[in-house]
């Protein structure tokens, strides 16, 4: 039976540290397409306090979440159980975008492992925290990360870089404005 949490207890969060993969959900405020992510290497998650969390955000195919996140803020993730209990978290809330350039990013930034290509990392304030049965949610086993996305962002230099966040980050697929040029310079960010 589903349950909902004032705020982020020991128990949940013993669960969200041991789940290697989390999905993140956004939507823009009028029409245009939902975004679902999955996202990997689970020291990329912290849980700041009772009440907040942060991922890292990788730089990546697109660039949808910070888009809607500049939309309208809405944002929703989630935790599934495919070993042990059958569980599911979410946590619903409103995200910011943090970039370089922002106070609080040389701060935050220590709280993650080390990976390249780091755009910017998405804090989100909590307003709803929701547990639920995961009866359908298959077993699967964690063999380990794909180290993929940091090879890739590895190999990129500051040009390479500047050129793939201008052609891919600047706006959502619907258009809205993302990332803006020059912002998450310096473009060897590494957490």
């Amino acid at each position: 039976m589903g349950k909902t949490y004032d705020m982020l207890t020991d128990r949940l969060r013993t669960f969200i540290s041991a789940q290697p993969l989390y999905f993140v959900a956004t939507a823009p405020e009028q029409g245009g397409h939902v975004n679902v992510s999955p996202k990997g290497y689970a020291d990329t998650f912290t849980v700041i306090d009772d009440t907040t969390v942060a991922y890292l955000d990788i730089e990546g195919s697109g660039v949808e979440t910070i888009a809607h996140l500049r939309n309208n803020g809405r944002i929703t993730v989630m935790f599934c159980a495919f070993t042990g209990p059958p569980n599911i978290l979410r946590l619903y809330g409103t995200g910011r975008v943090v970039t370089p350039h922002d106070d609080d990013f040389a701060d935050l930034i220590k709280r993650f492992g080390p990976h390249p290509g780091v755009r910017s990392i998405i804090v989100v304030g909590l307003d709803r925290i929701s547990d639920s049965c995961g009866f359908a949610v298959p077993f699967m086993s964690f063999d380990e990360d794909r180290a993929l996305l940091d090879e890739w962002a590895g190999r990129k230099d500051s040009q390479q870089r500047r050129a793939h966040r201008a052609k891919h980050n600047r706006e959502s697929i619907d258009g809205l404005p993302a990332l803006s040029g020059g912002e998450t310079d310096p473009v060897h960010q590494h957490s």
